[in-house]
């Protein structure tokens, strides 16, 4: 994760300096050095990474279907000693694992369908601040998935899984659910407006696409504070009975 990070703050600032110097240089564009600058930071990452991050939704509805099934048959469900699967269990599986993930699978299936071709097609080029501020709800994936591991692996107990949980909790509050406050403040603040005037100066299907968004996170949020509470103030175990002292 470290090393991604790092990889990250070369990467950006090497890619901009790149294409500050190419549109200065090139011999057809010539551009001054402030176009220049103007344009190296409009380049086409912010479309082609959406591109790019798509089939990650596609393949993780795969992977977490995946998941549930290998917990199904650890659970003593598999079928019989021959290895034989019920015709209905892949289906029972499969309904159990929607019932379950079924939030999970429809925000991919919102990703994917809906997300991909608002950013792609519909701006046209257009909102980059706005389409980066919500790609930043994916700084606090690599907690997310850090703590499931440790859950794995039974280290609840460890100070890693400690900081990763205050980690996981502030970066998910910033960066998902405090995002679409800070959205409508920089709007208003662009537009000249207090931030309770932005919900009533933008067309109804933005508010209404927002607010779709946001639902989710408050709810992934609010299971993030239940967990967090049981791992900073876990209950005393109540004291053992009598009968339970005797031997």
């Amino acid at each position: 994760m470290a090393l991604l990070f790092v990889m990250g703050c070369i990467f950006f600032p090497l890619l901009f300096a790149l294409l500050c110097w190419g549109l200065q240089n090139h011999s057809s564009l010539q551009m001054e050095r402030p176009e220049a600058v103007l344009v190296a930071s409009k380049h086409w990452l912010s479309s082609a990474y959406t591109q790019f991050a798509v089939p990650y939704f596609i393949y993780d509805i795969y992977a977490m279907f995946l998941c549930h099934w290998h917990k199904h048959q650890v659970k003593g469900h598999g079928g019989d000693e021959g290895g034989a699967r019920a015709p209905g269990s892949i289906w029972a599986v499969a309904r159990g694992y929607l019932h379950k993930e079924f939030l999970m699978v429809l925000h991919h299936a919102v990703m994917v369908l809906v997300c991909f071709p608002l950013s792609v097609v519909w701006r046209q080029g257009k909102g980059d601040f706005f389409l980066g501020c919500l790609l930043m709800a994916e700084v606090s994936t690599p907690f997310v998935c850090l703590g499931k591991i440790l859950i794995q692996y039974k280290q609840q107990h460890t100070l890693l899984h400690k900081v990763n949980g205050a980690l996981m909790l502030l970066s998910f509050l910033c960066c998902r659910v405090l995002l679409f406050p800070y959205l409508y403040w920089a709007y208003g603040r662009h537009a000249g407006l207090p931030l309770l005037a932005v919900p009533l100066a933008i067309p109804a299907h933005v508010n209404l696409g927002a607010a779709l968004l946001l639902a989710p996170q408050l709810y992934w949020f609010f299971l993030i504070c239940r967990g967090a509470c049981r791992l900073f103030w876990p209950r005393s175990s109540p004291p053992p009975s009598p009968s339970q002292t005797q031997d």
